[in-house]
Formats: C-alpha cells, structure tokens, sequence
C-alpha cells in the first residue's frame, strides 16, 4: 500500500499530500510526521485526537524548541544520536533544524562526529535505516530490493564499510556514513529525502576487534575478496539499475583497490560515482585552482606534493593532472609537476606500486643525487628539501605530519605556500591552521579536511576554508538527477570544479578563504548542478528532453523541509 502522494499545482508548487494513514501510523512515518504541527482539522481527520498535546505549534516553534534540546547535550556524540533520533521521528523538523544552523550542525551530523558515531554502531543501534545487503543474500537481492527498498529512488550511496574517513574497516558500521551522505545531499543540495536509500553491502569485516565483538551487529566473517568479491557487486549493480534505471550511484568509503576496479568497472555503462576519488579530487582541486589564482603563480608553474598516495590522495592528482592537460601540458610534462609518497616513501620506479599509484612513480635516477635523512626511504623531508614545492597536500590520516621544519623550508622559497591538510577526522589532520599561519608568517594559503575554528594571528581574523566535498558532490548528484545522466564523464566533473572553484571569495579578495561558507551551499550546488547537466546534455548524455530547461528544472527538484497540508484518500 502507498504511504503518500505529493500533488503539485499548475506552477509545479506541492499543494498538499495525500496519504492513507492515520493515527499511530501517521505519527510513526518519519517522512509525513508533523507532531505538534498537526492542525485541528489534521488531528480529527487522521484520528490523532488524543495522540498529541493540546498546542499547536509551528515548524519554526518546533525548530525553536529542537535547538533548546540541542543544547542540554555536552558532547558531539551525544548531539550526533540527538539529531539521528530526531531524523528518525520527524525529517521535516530535522532538516529545518540543521539547515537553519548548518556550519554548527554539519559538522556533528557528518565529518568528523559519524566516524565515532561507526564506531558505535552496534552499541547505539536504534531504528534502521535503509537496506543491508549481506554476502549470505546474494543470491536474494532482487527480492530484497523488491519487497524492502522504495518504489521510486533517484539516489543511493553505497558502501561496505572498509575505508571509513580515517578509522578503517567498520564493517556493518559504515551504514552510517551511507545515511550521513544522503543527509548532506538534501541539506546542501535540496536533493529530495523521500527518494534517497542508504545500503550497507556487508561482505565480513577484516576488523579483529568486530570479529571478536558479541555485539557486533554485521556478518561475522573475513571479508570477501577476489573474484567472490567482484561477483557480489555484479549482482548487486544489476539488480538495482534493473529496479532504478536513472539510479545516481554513489560509491562511499570502500577499500582503495576495490573502489579503483569498482569506477573503472562501471563508470562508462551506469550513472555512478565516488565520493572519495571523484568528490574529494572535485573540491580538492576547486581549492586549488583558487590558491593558484590568490598565488599569483598559474596552476601550470605549481610542483605539487602529496602526502598519502592511497583512493584520496591519488584521486586528487587524477584531478590536478586531468587540469594540466587541459590547461595545454603534455602528458609528460603534467605528470612532472607531482610527487606522490606513501607509507613507504617516493612512488618511485624502483618500488612495488599499485596499479593506480604508476602513472606518478618519479624516476629512479631522478632522486640519486639526493641527499637523504634515511637511506632506505625517501620521505617527506626529503622531498620537500630536494623539489621545493610550492603546494604540499596531505592525505595520509598522519597527524602533524606537516611539522614546523617542513613548513618553514617550504616557506622558505616560496613566497605564498599552498597548504592542504585533508585528512580527517580533525585529529588526524596533517597540521592545525594557527600554526600554518605562524610558521608562514600568515602567507600560507590554506584548505582543510576537517572544521577548524577561526584563527587569530598578528589581530586579525582568517576563517579557515574546508575543503569539504559537501561542496561538491550534492550539486554533482543533483545535475546528473535532473539531467537523468548516463553515467558522470571527465568533462562533467571539470565543468562542476570550475562551477565551484568560480565560487571562491578570492576572486574579490586574494588574502579571502578559499572556499565559501557552508551556509552557502544550496546555491553553489545549484550552480555546480547547473553546470554539470549543461555538460551532460553537450556531450549527449543527458536523457531529457532539449526543451527542459534546467534552470527551473533545478529549481524544482530542489527540495525544501517544509509542512503542507494533508488530505485524506
């Protein structure tokens, strides 16, 4: 049985919404619950007479009322399980409530607050949300989706738990990253909650500490690999593109060489997407081309380092280097402008890499003349002594990483350094914004992974920009959506970074943060969507009509958390 219908008017306004339920039924449907806001005429209609209080409220006394409630909690995990038990009751209140306080809230409902609140998955368990796929099941998928998943679903974000933010393999528990995303889709980019899904493929978990754990709620097993691997995610992709076949499917916080093979599996045949490669290379690099802009230096004159050479970090100069060349670098003469370092140094010819690490491996001859501080690996010191680089970019979860030393060399030739510690949870970050500021002499050009305060140097305030890609990824989503895409190109993802990038306030004034403020995200998602359906319908992907006009077609598909009025049917 349907649960609602939404009726527009002639304009494409909602009008009102139709529904069957009532009483405890209604009160219990998250997506159609008002509480108190329910009228006279509402309660009696829908038998809620006794179910409520005698008040009537409106949604904003209810916002009112949530932000005192808010507040009577002293810790981010504590305001975290607040918030998700108020999306678990009434979403129209919660999306009102957190986009009306967006820079204070974002950052508990998704980075870095989710990471804890994985972490304790099985131990705040509450009511779930969207579908778990297990290994066990797969040979069930369509049945799962059909008698489980919604009738119509335009996005899901997808993930099996392996790579979470910093924290690594959290099994089942990364079904909170997947419902945390979809949050931020709808808060940033107006995507429509009541067409999103969250699923958890569960394939066993590499964590000793789940595998031991009683309470662990998820398939107590090693995780699946190899061809068994492969196969379950065949099924899975074409059971439900079977179901949605204008799905946008978003790939979240999978292991680095799964996500690689995964994109590259099925980035030309259906509409998906990475949030880890292509989302955080997107804002990265909308980041970039800013400070090269505040620099004065053309992104073509940059030597560029990067620290953690694994999904992130690689995917990042996947999307400088796509840059390069299309700024008019040869393929070798792009490739020149990097140096990647993981765990075990230098990517170099020398040493073992991973299939997606070769195409930055530096020669071998290239470093022989370098002066090392341990002749057994080339690290970051080394690299930032011996290349001079003018932007060092950090993703490699290896906290203070960009110590004072290394900072004051590369200061040192350079006159307005591009500094990005990326990586989070904000414990994790490869330095803290003051003390970029102080070792630069407050030259340093900086974008961060994790929120970080204001900073006070010499009596003068810098907000920090945070390279966020909730930036970029709802109006990449919202675009391809609108535009019913088959499947995200190159060019899409170019014509999104310059959207974005266009957006810096350095264009108006160089010493200016990066990147806007979160506040503003509805409408740089709006311009980032604008630009990627432009592209799509360039290329001849977009699979709606040449009338639509995609202004008012983004518009209209940008959803807004408010209450209408209920009819009964």
């Amino acid at each position: 049985m349907f649960q609602f219908n939404i009726i527009r008017d002639e304009a494409g306004k909602i009008s009102h919404i139709q529904t069957p339920l009532s009483g405890k039924d209604l009160l219990g449907n998250p997506k159609l619950n008002k509480g108190c806001a329910f009228t006279r005429e509402e309660r009696e209609r829908f038998h809620l007479m006794g179910l409520l209080p005698h008040q009537v409220e409106t949604l904003d006394q209810q916002v009112a009322r949530m932000y005192m409630q808010y507040h009577e909690h002293h810790t981010n995990l504590g305001k975290n399980i607040y918030l998700n038990v108020l999306h678990d009751y009434n979403e129209t209140l919660f999306y009102k409530l957190v986009s009306q306080h967006l820079e204070e809230m974002l950052p508990i409902v998704y980075t870095p607050t989710v990471g804890e609140a994985v972490q304790r998955f099985s131990l705040e368990h509450r009511k779930a949300k969207g579908l778990y796929i297990s290994y066990p099941d797969r040979n069930n998928i369509e049945q799962i989706l059909e008698a489980n998943a919604p009738s119509e679903v335009d996005l899901t974000v997808v993930t099996d738990g392996e790579a979470v933010l910093g924290i690594g393999d959290q099994g089942i528990g990364g079904i909170n990253i997947s419902s945390a995303k979809l949050m931020v889709y709808t808060l940033c980019g107006g995507i429509n909650p009541h067409r999103v899904l969250p699923i958890q493929l569960d394939v066993g978990t590499n964590n000793p500490h789940l595998l031991n754990d009683p309470m662990y709620l998820g398939w107590r097993h090693e995780r699946i690999t190899g061809k068994e691997y492969d196969d379950f995610i065949e099924a899975f992709v074409n059971a439900i593109t079977k179901k949605y076949p204008h799905l946008f499917l978003h790939w979240e916080d999978l292991g680095r060489d799964n996500a690689r093979r995964i994109l590259s599996r099925y980035r030309d045949s259906i509409c998906t997407f990475n949030g880890d490669m292509q989302g955080t290379g997107v804002v990265a690099l909308s980041c970039i081309l800013a400070g090269a802009a505040a620099s004065g230096i053309p992104l073509t004159d940059h030597r560029i380092v990067i620290l953690g050479a694994g999904t992130a970090g690689v995917g990042i100069a996947d999307q400088i280097y796509d840059a390069l060349r299309r700024l008019g670098l040869s393929e070798e003469a792009a490739r020149s402008k990097f140096w990647l370092i993981d765990k075990l140094g230098l990517l170099t010819q020398e040493v073992a890499l991973l299939p997606f690490q070769s195409p930055f491996a530096r020669s071998a001859h290239e470093t022989k003349t370098w002066k090392l501080r341990d002749a057994n690996q080339i690290g970051l010191y080394d690299v930032v002594k011996n290349v001079k680089p003018t932007i060092l970019i950090g993703s490699s979860t290896v906290a203070g990483a960009f110590n004072e030393e290394i900072v004051k060399m590369m200061a040192a030739t350079v006159d307005r350094p591009i500094i990005m510690p990326l990586s989070n949870p904000t414990p994790l970050a490869e330095a803290k914004p003051e003390d970029l500021l102080q070792w630069t002499e407050g030259k340093a050009i900086i974008a961060t992974g994790s929120p970080f305060p204001e900073v006070n140097y010499n009596g003068k305030w810098y907000r920090i920009a945070q390279s966020n890609n909730a930036l970029a990824f709802p109006g990449i989503g919202l675009g391809s959506i609108v535009a019913k895409a088959k499947h995200i190109s190159d060019n899409m993802l170019w014509a999104a970074t310059e959207a974005l990038s266009l957006c810096s306030p350095v264009h108006q004034d160089k010493m200016a943060p990066l990147l806007p403020k979160l506040s503003e995200s509805n409408r740089i998602s709006f311009n980032v969507a604008l630009a990627v359906a432009e592209q799509a319908r360039l290329e001849g992907l977009a699979q709606v009509s040449d009338n639509v006009d995609f202004k008012e077609a983004i518009k209209q598909a940008m959803w807004q958390p408010e209450y209408h009025p209920y009819e009964k049917v």
